[in-house]
């Protein structure tokens, strides 16, 4: 496909969905709910090997939840740590387009299952009614790969230079550009260094489909490692590819604030998709709960969130179906109010 204008792709997208759009939710504790075990530095990307009909099943559990936009299982899958299990280049470029094959064969299904008349909102001119559905490659920061927790705090170290992480991502992003994917996510990215080497590599690639970017925070105004959220996006905002910049991975108390800085540096569609208010010891490799935000307060905020400038609302870290379909039902109030 041609590569749209930033404003263009998703204002159109947006438009078809009424002007506010449903991004998934949480994968990872997903696929351990229905039985996957993710113990492994692989993390949810060990199911590309072991059971992909379960990373079906939960991206058509979202779609049948109202998500609009669903995420591959590919944030932890690199072929450096596809390596280190002992799985080759080749096989690991395999893996890579399947993730995307499996997030389509679900809105495939979901597709077939709305021609037959089982839901739901979006008369696509043929008198079928469905939500418009998008796939996202998912790119995760190289602090994932690592699985030491530094994808929380952004800390790579002096030796780690925008180069080498260009060099990192970059086969990995040629692969997911040519997967059949309808945009690029680069999710959780913790610092403003892997937000540049990004940015680069989509314009040394000439990378012909979309891109978002998405950000994680501790503290409401910076990034994970401590960079200025506002000095960031600005980093992305200049990159023709990107069509969409926001915040993923982040306790719902800080969100609103984090749209603000946003939205002073872009005029470009802001996405937003945060934990479910718990936080993640890296070291332990576990989820706190004391500090987690009630499912029905979570989505409490949508409409705030929205009103400050928000347009592409999702979860991340354990939130589930259910809470997509209380987004959705907020959000589809929110059209037909506009």
């Amino acid at each position: 496909m041609g590569l749209k204008s930033g404003s263009t792709f998703l204002g159109d997208f947006l438009r078809q969905c009424g002007g506010y759009a449903v991004i998934d939710g949480g994968l990872a504790t997903e696929l351990q709910r229905h039985g996957a075990d993710l113990n492994d530095p692989l993390w949810s990307a060990k199911c590309l090997v072991s059971s992909p009909h379960l990373i079906r099943r939960v991206h058509l559990d979202y779609l049948e939840a109202g998500a609009n936009i669903i995420i591959s299982s590919s944030y932890q899958a690199t072929l450096q740590g596809f390596e280190a299990k002992g799985i080759s280049r080749d096989e690991g470029e395999a893996l890579l387009k399947r993730s995307v094959e499996i997030a389509c064969e679900a809105r495939n299904i979901y597709n077939d299952r709305a021609s037959k008349g089982s839901w739901d909102d979006f008369d696509d001119g043929t008198g079928l009614k469905r939500n418009p559905v998008l796939v996202a490659a998912s790119v995760g920061s190289y602090g994932a790969y690592l699985a030491d927790g530094s994808e929380y705090n952004g800390i790579y170290g002096d030796a780690i230079t925008v180069k080498t992480l260009k060099d990192f991502h970059r086969r990995r992003v040629q692969v997911l550009a040519n997967s059949g994917a309808d945009l690029i996510a680069f999710e959780t990215t913790p610092n403003k260094i892997e937000a540049q080497a990004y940015a680069e590599l989509l314009e040394e690639e000439s990378v012909n489909i979309p891109s978002w970017f998405s950000f994680s925070s501790k503290d409401g105004t910076n990034v994970a490692s401590g960079d200025s959220i506002a000095e960031c996006a600005s980093i992305v905002d200049s990159c023709k590819q990107v069509v969409g910049i926001g915040i993923n991975c982040t306790s719902p108390r800080y969100i609103e604030g984090l749209i603000q800085s946003i939205r002073k540096v872009t005029s470009k569609p802001i996405l937003v998709y945060p934990n479910s208010g718990e936080t993640y010891d890296g070291e332990k490799k576990e989820w706190v709960a004391s500090r987690g935000v009630a499912e029905e307060d979570f989505v409490s905020y949508v409409d705030k969130w929205c009103e400050v400038g928000a347009s592409l609302i999702g979860g991340c870290c354990r939130t589930t179906p259910n809470t997509i379909r209380a987004i959705s039902k907020v959000l589809s109030l929110r059209s037909h109010r506009v």
